[in-house]
């Protein structure tokens, strides 16, 4: 077992506590970007720098071998910081608790993962190995574009790559994919006073809106995992308060389970419309990092899973028993989509593993546990260890 040495340990608490302090909404991450490049330079890492996106980029070691640690920096924001027990960004620890926003969501991993590759540096693990821990930018809303830009720049392809999210420090198998449409009907404008001279828009989706609710009802009487839609935004457009609106539109966010396709969400897609003026597309967000990096996210992703007889499974339940002296007792598969869909698309085996209750996240009162964070950065050392 390798265990970081008490002084060790304590600059990775002090690291985690900064980070909490360090607001980094998405697309305003450049602070805590730059607190990390200190706290990797100040380990010792064999290079250290912020990409062309924003992406805050640290390796050790040179061998053909390629690990990659990833955590993405921003979080949710804050708009109810007097209702928290702690607020939310003092960065305080209470009874062995971090408490703040990213504690668990996902800055207790970024941290944990940073001393981790610096630990194994320290005790000379990385042959024939190389190790790229990164801190992506803005995945809150364009999970994954970060990568590809970070994979391209580089041209990279790792042989491993580890999504440092929140797990409660479970092995975590994969995760659901992801939909996300807009769908727009079209009415006829007239004034108010005369509403049969025109067609409400809104009246047209009320109708697509009952659809959606009985789609997802269907989802849900499945038995297991089964997928889910709902509809998160709403909005018209009319000539004014006196017009009947002439479009209105809804975005959908549709997860899928295992065994679903896009295909088969296109197909519901279709059905949601049939017979109503109505169009959908794919539901394209586009933002601008915080060093002014284009980041454009096309939400269509198929769900996925790393086999139990995967090396990097193995790899990681060996690094798990060697770091915590007990075997896996279970493993966990999110609902929440993640970096991961970059590396997967790529052909690139990937796991996730991380501290913190991933139900926490982006809630009021998020918290971390201080152990979890030690022994996560314990799993990762020992993880870069096993892997060959």
């Amino acid at each position: 077992m390798r265990l970081l040495n008490q002084e060790q340990k304590d600059g990775l608490i002090a690291f985690a506590r900064d980070a909490v302090r360090l607001q980094s909404y998405s697309d305003q991450e450049g602070p805590f970007a730059n607190r990390i490049v200190e706290e990797m330079k100040t380990l010792d890492y064999d290079e250290v720098f912020i990409d062309q996106t924003g992406n805050v980029v640290g390796r050790v070691g040179n061998g053909p071998t390629v690990i990659h640690f990833d955590s993405h920096m921003d979080t949710v924001e804050v708009n109810d910081a007097d209702l928290w027990q702690v607020p939310p960004f003092e960065g305080r620890i209470v009874d062995g608790v971090l408490w703040g926003r990213g504690s668990v969501d996902m800055k207790s991993a970024l941290c944990a993962s940073v001393y981790a590759a610096a630990l194994a540096k320290q005790e000379g693990l990385l042959e024939g190995k190389t190790v790229y821990v990164t801190g992506s930018v803005c995945e809150e809303y364009c999970d994954g574009v970060n990568l590809q830009k970070f994979y391209a720049d580089m041209a990279l392809k790792p042989d491993y790559c580890v999504i440092c999210e929140p797990s409660g420090n479970v092995i975590t198998l994969g995760h659901k994919g992801k939909a996300q449409m807009r769908v727009t009907t079209h009415g006829v404008s007239a004034h108010g006073s005369a509403p049969e001279k025109g067609v409400n828009a809104v009246y047209l989706m009320a109708e697509i809106i009952r659809r959606v609710e009985a789609l997802n009802a269907r989802l849900s009487e499945k038995e297991g995992p089964h997928g889910t839609v709902v509809l998160s935004d709403i909005s018209c457009e009319s000539a004014s308060l006196n017009a009947i609106p002439s479009a209105c539109s809804i975005y959908l966010d549709r997860r899928l389970a295992l065994g679903e396709t896009l295909d088969g969400v296109k197909e519901e897609m279709a059905a949601l419309i049939d017979g109503i003026d109505a169009d959908w597309e794919v539901g394209t967000l586009i933002h601008t990092s915080w060093n002014g990096a284009e980041l454009v996210y096309e939400p269509m992703h198929d769900p996925w899973k790393i086999g139990m007889d995967e090396p990097l499974t193995k790899a990681l339940c060996g690094a798990y028993q060697a770091a915590t002296g007990a075997a896996p007792e279970k493993f966990d598969f999110w609902d929440f989509g993640t970096n991961a869909i970059t590396p997967v698309a790529m052909g690139v085996p990937t796991i996730g593993f991380g501290p913190g209750e991933y139900k926490l996240a982006h809630m009021r009162d998020e918290h971390c546990a201080v152990d979890q964070i030690v022994t996560a950065c314990g799993v990762y050392a020992e993880l870069i260890a096993a892997l060959k």
